[in-house]
């Protein structure tokens, strides 16, 4: 059967083999391609529920999780459908998940917000705010203790900045040295609110500064800028000196749930991010070095666009779960 019949993007391997940039892209148009169909399904109601859709941040996803080992953890927040394919997840089971079929990572009761493909080391994301941060601290306390080498990545928004749990996080990881790696996804609005009305501090670097920890602030739609800060960042957590604090700016062009008329935002701020598209604006970039062909360009789009169709049509043809299963994969 062929990756697209089995609806499966190739997942990452090691870092070394995440350097072409064709490959970049790709995966961003899988990321981007995998979101908008899910939208479609959504005003289709073939998914139902909270949805939250983080089209316009690819380059984050991407930038980081193609410098990360297969090994290597990671975990997500409640818009994390980028996160996990980045990691290596495979479509077809994302997509039933979010359908609520049985052939889902969590056989269709986690559904959008609670994903998890343990397999590619994508661990769990969360609809808790901040939720998935301490437990990313536990995974790399644990890579430590056993001396693997490993690092554990958390994404998380710029509302979590307000949390306690993230404070005492940042804290503990430096205190104890743990090679866990802080993603910030500073999109600007923490569901509805602003960044400046939530907080006073405009970047929330100037957190990690607090603790001790080494931070980077960088344009989180430009892939290689994101990589570049990542690339540090591993390399300091494998190398035993601790935490580092990625923020990167990024935007969501859509609400903050699928159906968000978004009322509170300017349409000159939207468009202005339109412009800043992370797929387009690399693009640009691979046509301008000439390093991609425009086969490759067409092909990176359209592959993308074959291998979630059919990770849809997988998915809508799933069966349902089973009303006796609702007891089961609960832990206490």
């Amino acid at each position: 059967m062929t990756a697209a019949k089995q609806g499966r993007a190739k997942a990452p391997a090691r870092r070394d083999e995440n350097r072409d940039p064709v490959s970049l892209l790709r995966r961003m148009w899988v990321i981007r391609a995998f979101e908008e169909k899910v939208s479609a399904l959504y005003a289709a109601r073939e998914i139902v529920g909270l949805l939250h859709l983080g089209i316009g941040q690819e380059a984050v996803a991407v930038g980081v999780c193609g410098m990360l080992d297969a090994d290597d953890l990671v975990y997500g927040g409640h818009r994390s459908h980028g996160h996990a394919i980045a990691k290596g997840a495979d479509l077809n089971r994302l997509m039933a998940e979010l359908a609520g079929r049985a052939t889902g990572y969590c056989r269709g009761k986690g559904g959008s917000m609670h994903v998890v493909a343990a397999e590619t080391g994508f661990v769990t994301a969360s609809g808790v705010v901040g939720g998935t941060v301490p437990l990313a601290l536990g995974a790399a306390f644990a890579a430590r203790e056993k001396g693997v080498g490993r690092v554990a990545v958390v994404f998380f928004g710029d509302g979590a900045g307000q949390t306690g749990p993230f404070h005492e996080s940042l804290n503990i990881a430096s205190l104890w040295g743990l090679p866990v790696i802080f993603v910030c996804e500073n999109n600007g609005y923490a569901e509805f609110t602003p960044l400046s009305a939530h907080t006073k501090v405009e970047r929330l670097a100037r957190h990690a500064e607090t603790y001790g920890i080494p931070s980077a602030t960088v344009d989180g739609n430009d892939i290689l800028a994101v990589r570049k800060a990542m690339g540090r960042a591993v390399d300091n957590a494998r190398a035993g000196k601790g935490p580092t604090f990625v923020e990167c700016l990024t935007y969501r062009l859509r609400g903050h749930y699928e159906g968000d008329p978004g009322k509170y935002r300017e349409l000159s701020q939207l468009a202005d991010w339109k412009k800043k598209d992370p797929i387009a604006r690399f693009t640009r970039v691979l046509k301008r070095r000439r390093a991609a062909s425009a086969k490759d360009f067409e092909e990176a789009e359209g592959d993308a666009r074959a291998l979630v169709e059919a990770a849809a049509e997988f998915a809508l043809a799933s069966p349902w779960p089973e009303p006796e299963e609702t007891g089961t994969q609960v832990w206490a």
